[in-house]
């Protein structure tokens, strides 16, 4: 008797908070959208006003759930957190890049599109157990205040910042605030005994989406885009107005490795800055409540830049992917490197009222060909796992491993056959080196900025009047500096380092290089040392001394 009447009762206990919770989630979805003010946009393009039909659902309805359950429900329940779950249980079944973004972190994510974020601005590592300072902004608040590289960072308000348990992120965000909220950093300099105070006022932190650009050779610069945000055009456009008015550049190399996306209308800025020809489509966008979108050049490029070639990779993804359909779809360039991602989804923005936020795939994307490169998500499992069987079926380091999921054929302006379904395939594969797999060589990497920093604070002197140009032919990581450096790592993992291979150690090298000029020289000084051996840079420069790149490729590429 008891045992029939206690199971009904505790199945409702299990269910009855998640049946509250996602009742409630919809109701909140739906009341956003009948807000009056348009959503937030971010990471791809802004939606257009519309009316949407009247909720099924009543307001009060909500209401008088949740009274009952406030007043009646057996056990104290969190809300909050019911309501959290219910809305990633509900965006999840969707597709994989809806989401909810907490008012916690809705800042953080959107500061990352905005391209700034409140902090002190300086770069830190920890090295051993105490917070070292590796660079200050120029014209930032710590550089303001008196913070140079090298300062240890003992002292951050009334907490201490030195020990063996030191919280990285912690750290961050003790240093990051409201812009003119101040902090109290406790700094000991060189062998100073003495803590030194400093009052440092927090401002807006610019963070560029160009790594570098530079002049690979007399005529070929690169540009490395990290993201798109919503700076991501005049910084673009920036670094190529110097590239060519003050270095002569013809051929351009758009480095995208690694960048996963941002706003779609940023990238089509920079696509219609290479191209001569007005209203060429660049991209559509298009969904089942969503009309057709085309984004087309205007025909006012201000350079007149002659050959392009885009490296990608299979990190590559959203907007980075718009960018190289185009460029392929219209033979403008040559495609350089592995399978991107396969993200062709378009995501809209919403602000909730608790102050967080949705973002809800809209559309899809389609290459002016009419592909849509979104790879399949029927099974979510196999899609967060993808990258991983890339490299597990050996697609990775050779291009025939990978089958073509959808096998119908799009053409190119010239007629060349591309594929959509599963990312944008290269016109030229660069595999990627396997040794660079190596558990050895991996385990060896991951003290490299401790160890650049601990050089350097023994020979920083040597290099603080020099060039970066003559860093980069004077510097030659000898016989001793590797010898210092394994028996650096061989302290931090407790033991014994394993002696690389030749070909190993030599790469190691060049990281151990690239790593000291990062330190000396910021990015230009790592990504000078380390494109100067990079497979893809290296084909990109041979292929941009064609005349037309496109057709000094192997036919089997074309066909």
């Amino acid at each position: 008797m008891n045992h029939e009447i206690d199971s009904p009762r505790k199945k409702l206990n299990i269910w009855l908070p998640l049946l509250f919770s996602l009742v409630m989630v919809i109701g909140i979805l739906i009341g956003t959208k009948m807000q009056n003010n348009p959503p937030t946009v971010a990471a791809i393009e802004i939606p257009k006003k519309e009316t949407l039909p009247p909720s099924s659902l009543g307001q009060g309805k909500l209401e008088e759930m949740i009274r009952y359950i406030e007043a009646r429900y057996v056990d104290d329940v969190n809300k909050k957190e019911l309501v959290k779950e219910a809305i990633d249980n509900i965006l999840h079944q969707l597709d994989p890049h809806s989401s909810y973004i907490s008012a916690d972190h809705l800042k953080e994510v959107n500061d990352q599109l905005e391209g700034h974020f409140d902090g002190i601005g300086i770069e830190f590592i920890v090295v051993d157990d105490t917070v070292m300072v590796v660079s200050t902004l120029e014209d930032g608040p710590a550089k303001t205040a008196g913070i140079l590289a090298g300062d240890k960072i003992v002292q951050i308000e009334d907490s201490l910042t030195v020990g063996d348990n030191i919280d990285y992120e912690g750290i961050l965000k003790k240093l990051k605030g409201r812009k003119g909220t101040a902090v109290q950093v406790g700094i000991r300099r060189g062998n100073e005994e003495k803590v030194k105070q400093f009052s440092i006022t927090r401002d807006k932190i610019p963070v560029s989406s160009i790594d570098v650009a530079y002049m690979l050779d007399d005529k070929t610069g690169i540009i490395k885009v990290n993201r798109f945000t919503s700076k991501t055009y005049r910084e673009f456009m920036k670094e190529l107005e110097n590239l060519v008015e003050k270095e002569q550049l013809e051929n351009l190399v758009i480095d995208l490795r690694g960048n996963p996306g941002g706003y779609l209308q940023e990238t089509t800025n920079i696509l219609s800055q290479l191209f001569k020809e007005k209203d060429q489509l660049l991209v559509y966008t298009e969904g089942s409540n969503v009309a057709r979108s085309e984004y087309k050049t205007t025909g006012r490029n201000f350079y007149d830049v002659k050959n392009i070639s885009v490296l990608v990779d299979e990190h590559s993804a959203s907007a980075s992917e718009i960018l190289a359909g185009a460029i392929q779809d219209s033979d403008r360039g040559v495609i350089i490197g592995r399978r991107t991602f396969g993200k062709g989804l378009v995501q809209e923005q919403y602000r909730l009222r608790d102050g967080s936020a949705i973002r809800l795939t809209v559309a899809r994307y389609y290459t002016p060909s009419g592909r849509c490169i979104q790879k399949s998500y029927e099974n979510l499992d196999e899609y967060d796992g993808d990258l991983a069987e890339r490299s597990h079926n050996g697609e990775l380091f050779d291009a025939s491993k990978f089958k073509q999921p959808d096998t119908t054929e799009y053409f190119t302006g010239k007629g060349r056959v591309v594929y959509g379904g599963g990312g944008i395939e290269p016109d030229v594969f660069v595999p990627l080196d396997s040794n660079l797999l190596n558990a050895d060589f991996i385990k060896l990497r991951q003290h490299l900025s401790a160890f650049a920093f601990r050089y350097l604070e023994k020979n920083r002197s040597q290099w603080a009047d020099k060039k970066l140009s003559d860093f980069l032919k004077e510097f030659v990581p000898d016989e001793q500096l590797m010898n210092d450096y394994y028996r650096y790592a061989a302290q931090k993992n407790g033991g014994k380092t394993k002696r690389l291979s030749p070909k190993l150690e030599n790469k190691l090298a060049t990281s151990i290089k690239a790593t000291i000029a990062s330190q000396l020289y910021s990015d230009l000084g790592f990504f000078k040392v380390s494109f100067a051996d990079d497979p893809m840079v290296l084909e990109a420069v041979k292929l941009m001394k064609e005349d037309d790149p496109l057709a000094s490729l192997p036919k089997d590429l074309k066909d």
